[in-house]
């Protein structure tokens, strides 16, 4: 599930590695993310305190942001959360939306500069929640807006005086996977109505809503339906906001990691399904069958016997070692020069007592 989370790891691991180094290094980065958002980092050695972050990232619709820069309340939302360890460089790099110059030296526990660069990795975040929240405004009291971010998945956005609802055309290429999610979309609707109170009502509905009537035909083409939930307003509040933003540009892309586990969860249940019937199937045949059934049975046997021998020879092969091991321990010690001792004992005469001289000699008792 890394794909769906909203930090950069990349720029963790870069920014970390940065700060963990004895000795300032030069660093030129260029990093590439879900295709169409781009990072730039850059260090010198003179001014190794500083470091320079520019990213560039799509607007999430054109007709909303037609210039090529970033809103202001973007602007505004960046300081706010990065002023203690960042600041804003106008103009941006070239080709980039946004720079950044990052200074960590004011953050002295290492547990607060690991906390500011998992901020800084939240960046791309920020900027589309600050973009999601122009746009909401940008309607008013009411109307409707296409998002992009994802260009074979764009999505809309409605608002009304009552409420704001976010709506998803599902689109699949595969037969399987259409299926499997339309079976999911009707569980979904079953069970919206008993649904918590507390939680976003959700819908889904095989032709548009009444909130696109307007719109061109070529957008609303789609074989999986429409699906649709409320935005409440403690969603877009605060820090909320940019984990609401995320979940709404990703959503379309969960449902389809959703789908294909599932699709791969059912292929391996029937694999496993079709083997166990396999199996009963073969021995039904060979029940009966008197030949096949023999043959089954010798082939049992052999291989009750092969494993039989195998594990004979292996403890042979143990007793062996053991036996050997033994001998080498039982070899007589070879003292250096006992040998010639014994030759020159054999010299000296040695006094040689029969048996009847032995009984006959008597030990004397010292008084």
């Amino acid at each position: 599930m890394a794909f769906f989370s909203s930090g950069s790891r990349a720029l963790v691991e870069i920014l970390t590695g940065l700060q963990s180094v004895e000795r300032p290094m030069p660093v030129d980065h260029t990093l590439f993310e879900f295709g169409s958002i781009r990072y730039h980092l850059q260090a010198s050695i003179t001014d190794s305190e500083n470091i320079y972050l520019s990213i560039s990232t799509p607007s999430l619709s054109y007709e909303a942001s037609p210039s090529s820069g970033l809103p202001e309340i973007t602007l505004q939302e960046t300081r706010k959360m990065y002023h203690k360890f960042a600041e804003i460089i106008e103009p941006a790099k070239e080709g980039y939306t946004l720079t950044l110059r990052l200074n960590f030296s004011g953050l002295t526990r290492p547990k607060d500069r690991t906390k500011a660069i998992n901020q800084i990795s939240l960046l791309q975040s920020v900027i589309l929640s600050s973009q999601l929240k122009d746009m909401l405004a940008s309607l008013g009291s009411s109307g409707t807006m296409k998002l992009v971010y994802n260009q074979r998945d764009p999505f809309f956005v409605s608002k009304t005086p009552v409420k704001i609802s976010a709506i998803f055309p599902m689109r699949f290429r595969d037969d399987t996977d259409l299926a499997i999610a339309s079976s999911f979309f009707q569980e979904l609707q079953d069970l919206g109505s008993t649904s918590s109170s507390r939680a976003p009502r959700c819908s889904w509905s095989p032709i548009p809503p009444p909130e696109l009537r307007g719109e061109y035909v070529h957008h609303l083409t789609t074989n999986g339906g429409f699906v649709s939930f409320d935005i409440l307003a403690r969603h877009v509040k605060g820090r909320r906001a940019a984990r609401t933003a995320w979940i709404l540009l990703n959503f379309q892309s969960y449902v389809k990691y959703h789908i294909k586990c599932t699709r791969s969860y059912i292929q391996s249940r029937m694999r496993k399904r079709l083997e166990i019937m396999t199996e009963v199937i073969d021995d039904a045949k060979f029940r009966g069958n008197d030949e096949s059934r023999k043959k089954l049975q010798v082939r049992k046997r052999s291989k009750r016997r092969s494993i039989k021998f195998a594990r004979a020879k292996k403890l042979q092969k143990g007793f062996k070692a053991v036996i050997d091991k033994i001998k080498r321990l039982r070899l007589r010690i070879r003292v250096k020069g006992l040998d010639r001792f014994r030759r020159h004992c054999q010299c000296f005469p040695v006094l040689k007592l029969t048996m009847a001289q032995r009984k006959e000699q008597k030990y004397q008792k010292l008084e």
